[in-house]
């Protein structure tokens, strides 16, 4: 059975920044060099080329906003990974005014070229007005290993007492398999990197360390060490490997980009979102990846406000100030009030 890697990536410029947010447990992020404080973090190039289609194709020009200088849509702007990155069969990508017509154009064309429905198009505002567009992308990756890996058995992860499934190369594994492993250093059970053929042109890259570097840096130290390995690049009859299974799927949605006008335009974002649904085990791997973004040049449609409800039922403080004044001249913290009224005079 083949593995899927599947990112789903959308930047939307319409309606307000409202998506599935991700666990905490996993960091989905917009850039190869972001930082991020999580462990776990994730990054694909789907979400670039909808930002790289929306300055190109719809503001013509980089992406600034009035009101907010926004570091992230600055390193977007320099567009550091585009289309010619990837195979033209391994991704779609348009964009245009927002309609319903446009929804079922994207619908149809990656049905037929990936057999694929969206995780996506059904969360956005197709009613078509005056100044609404919309990009989009999904990449697809679906390839296998040239010769599957073994199943090996269930083994602890790190410092989880849970365990996890495995596959690779053991004692007992064929010799043949030892032919997909290309060794680019190994400096120590806790320092080594390889690289598994394909049975196209992608190739997967494991590079083993503790190091908690941005992405960007760590594949620049992964190749540096290459460079500077003068044992073998063989996989030998008496090496061992082991992978873990991995199977994740996480929407994100960029808030920090929507809801500011952009510079020179009437047009804010209203939605930027991705996803992305990632497997590999001993056979392969799949992946599955879209991008929108929305926009809309309408004025900001304020949101609907629910009823406040502001009771002080819990612990709350009191502070009393005259108007002219630059300090309270009487606070007060409540956690039980009945016990603070038991001080009231008789």
């Amino acid at each position: 059975m083949k593995k899927l890697l599947t990112l789903l990536a959308v930047v939307i410029l319409t309606g307000s920044c409202v998506f599935a947010k991700a666990e905490k447990t996993l960091d989905v992020l917009p850039l190869l060099k972001s930082q991020s404080n999580m462990q776990n973090r994730v990054w694909v190039g789907t979400f670039q080329l909808v930002w790289n289609d929306l300055m190109d194709g719809i503001v013509k020009g980089p992406v600034e906003f009035e009101d907010y200088n926004s570091a992230l849509a600055k390193q977007l702007n320099n567009q550091t990974f585009k289309a010619d990155q990837l195979s033209e069969n391994s991704y779609y990508k348009t964009y245009g005014e927002t309609s319903p017509e446009l929804k079922a154009q994207i619908e149809t064309a990656i049905k037929e070229k990936f057999n694929e429905t969206s995780d996506i198009l059904d969360s956005i505002d197709w009613t078509k007005e005056p100044g609404k567009y919309l990009v989009y992308a999904m990449l697809k990756k679906d390839f296998k290993f040239l010769t599957a890996f073994d199943k090996l058995k269930p083994a602890r992860f790190a410092r989880s007492f849970k365990k996890v499934d495995y596959f690779g190369i053991d004692e007992n594994s064929d010799n043949s398999l030892d032919n997909m492993i290309n060794v680019l250093f190994y400096n120590s059970k806790d320092d080594f990197a390889i690289a598994i053929r394909t049975d196209g042109n992608d190739v997967v890259y494991l590079y083993r360390t503790d190091d908690d570097k941005t992405f960007d840096k760590l594949y620049s130290d992964m190749f540096m060490k290459k460079v500077y390995y003068d044992g073998s690049s063989k996989f030998n009859a008496d090496d061992e490997l082991k992978i873990p299974n991995i199977s994740l799927y996480r929407e994100k949605s960029f808030d920090e980009l929507c809801n500011h006008k952009i510079k020179g335009t009437d047009m804010i974002i209203s939605k930027a979102l991705e996803t992305i649904d990632f497997k590999m085990d001993n056979e392969g791997v799949k992946l599955k990846s879209e991008a929108a973004i929305a926009v809309t040049t309408s004025a900001l449609v304020p949101e609907k406000q629910e009823p406040r409800k502001f009771y002080f039922n819990d612990t709350f403080v009191l502070f009393l100030q005259e108007a002219d004044k630059m300090k309270p001249y009487f606070a007060l913290r409540v956690d039980d009030v009945s016990l603070v009224n038991k001080a009231a005079r008789k």
